[in-house]
């Protein structure tokens, strides 16, 4: 299947994230509060992504 620009950007989105989520986590002390907006908004953005 061939994806278009908007899926692609998703998908780079929610890998950023994914990212941001993985480094904040590694942290001596993680910000819970952070982690829970940046899971929040990776979910947004794979919905979005299987709404493509």
């Amino acid at each position: 299947m061939l994806q278009d620009s908007h899926t692609q950007a998703l998908m780079a989105k929610h890998a950023g994230i994914e990212r941001m989520i993985h480094d904040e986590e590694r942290r001596p002390a993680p910000d819970t509060a952070l982690i829970a907006k940046l899971k929040k908004q990776k979910l947004r953005i794979k919905e979005e992504i299987s709404l493509h």
